[in-house]
Formats: C-alpha cells, structure tokens, sequence
C-alpha cells in the first residue's frame, strides 16, 4: 500500500480523497449517506478443475493444515485489493476515504456446534504477501480464535454493553455512531472489528450452505462483503448444444456502489475469477501485475 503522510481531516485508518474522486463520487456521501442503502449484488461462479488441481499439487504430503478452497479465494481477493486500489475505498462522514492498509476479517466457529460461541478473525495483508504467507497466518489465527480461553476484543465490549440498562445502551450507541461517522471510536474497541475490514468473508459452504449475499452495515467501513458457497455441479454448454458437468463454487458479492463504477466493478470481479482459475498467480506477491 501506498505510505504518505497523514493530514487534517484523515482517519486514523485511511487518507480523506479531498480532490482525488470526481464530483458526483463526493456528492454521493451527502446524497445517500448509508452505506446499507447503497449495496450492489454480484453473483459468480468459479470452475473448480483448475483450483482442484492447485490444491492437489499443493497440499501433496501434507497430512495437516492443508490448504483449501478458502485460502484461495481469500488470497484472490487480497491481491485484487492490492492491484484495484479503489476497491480499498469507504465513505464515512460523508467523506471519501482510501485506507492505508489492507484488512481481512472472517468469523471463526469455534466448535461446530449449535451452543458454540463464534470468534472474530482479522489480519492485516499487503503487496509483499503471496498465498503462502496468507495460508501460514490465516491457520495461526483460527487456531488463536478457537482457544475457549481467548476473546476477541469488540465481542468482549459487547459482553459489557448488553449489561446496561435500556436507555443507557442506546445513548452509548448514539455516541459511538457519532464517534464512527468522524473516526474517533477508540480504536481498542474496534481493532478486531469485521465491520472495519477492508474484506469480509463468510464461508456457508464449510457448514454446507450454497452462497447468497450478506447485507453492509452503517457501522464501520466495511465496503465488500464475500460470501461462499459449498462445491457442487453445474452444466457447461458448448457450441453444439450438447452440455458436460463440472464443479463449480458459488460466490455472492456485495459492494457500496457510491466507491465505484459498474466498469469498475467488472474489472475486478474479471481479474477475480482470472485468479481463481489461474491460482498458480498466486504464488507471486500480491503486487505482480495480471493480464486480464
């Protein structure tokens, strides 16, 4: 990610475009100020042959921690982060922000149980990263949220807040969406917060779930939320009529369509499926550029 020094008016986690985005982007913010009234839903689906035979080659001898499906497409997104930075954009306060770091956050069942609690993930990514160091870091982290002794620190808080009384939980709301919209929520509460990350993502396949599209939230600067779905077999039609079979994965997109343009969008989801039918890419740092 690009460095540069912080100035009046920028966050704690991103740079404020002053005159960096064409009018109709800043008017937006003002416009349509919730994010949740600006989601745009995109619908993919990926062939698995190529990303069958990646992870086979990858995880031969390997008898633990092998790598998967997630991995892949969590290190597709990365790089399409690294290489479409305005997909890293958010609108908070009416403004436009860029952020100066790339953030990952997931949810982590920690016992596949109806009871069991859910743990939050969130890791930081950047141009230096390839799929392995993503792969090391990811285990390291799911790991660290399934022990019953650890809790991430925006579950905790909300352990607290749900013991208020009524009316003083809703003032305290009030106050940090006032404290949210200026980037002033102090940052021990949120620095594990999904909801701030530049990519969420949510695995209904692991619990055999075909994908859908989840909602954006007001709270934070969440701005792209990935949702995938379980592996099963869909008809590819060739010229003569006649069809074959093959296995696919779904993928349902949801996006803030004030941070960008529909000919935006279609680049990136481009270079994503590219990325995921071609995963040896991602082998190579995250900022290797991709013909696509």
């Amino acid at each position: 990610m690009e460095t540069r020094e912080k100035k009046r008016g920028d966050r704690f986690d991103g740079y404020w475009l002053r005159d960096e985005v064409p009018a109709m982007n800043q008017f937006m913010g003002y416009l349509l100020p919730n994010r949740a009234d600006n989601e745009a839903f995109i619908r993919q689906e990926i062939d698995l042959r190529p990303m069958d035979a990646f992870l086979a080659k990858k995880n031969a001898g390997l008898e633990k921690d092998k790598y998967s499906y997630f991995h892949v497409i969590l290190a597709a997104c990365v790089k399409c982060f690294v290489l479409r930075p305005r997909m890293n954009r958010f609108i908070s306060g009416n403004r436009v922000y860029e952020r100066d770091h790339i953030s990952v956050a997931f949810v982590v069942k920690k016992h596949f149980a109806d009871s069991s609690e859910e743990g939050l993930a969130y890791k930081h990514y950047g141009g230096d990263d390839t799929i392995d160091t993503l792969h090391t870091s990811i285990l390291e982290e799911i790991y660290q949220c399934r022990r019953d002794d650890v809790k991430d620190n925006s579950s905790d808080f909300m352990d607290k807040l749900v013991r208020l009384p009524h009316w003083m939980l809703k003032i305290v709301v009030n106050i940090l969406f006032f404290l949210d919209h200026r980037g002033k929520v102090p940052f021990d509460l949120i620095k594990a917060d999904p909801n701030y990350a530049s990519i969420f993502l949510t695995n209904l396949g692991s619990i055999g779930l075909q994908s859908g599209y989840h909602h954006l939230n007001n709270w934070g600067t969440n701005s792209f939320f990935c949702v995938i779905g379980k592996k099963h077999l869909a008809p590819e039609w060739h010229e003569d009529g006649s069809y074959t079979v093959r296995p696919v994965i779904g993928l349902g997109l949801t996006v803030d369509e004030r941070i960008g343009d529909g000919y935006y969008y279609s680049g990136t989801v481009r270079l994503l499926k590219k990325l995921m039918e071609n995963p040896e890419l991602l082998e190579q740092p995250f900022s290797t550029p991709v013909e696509y």
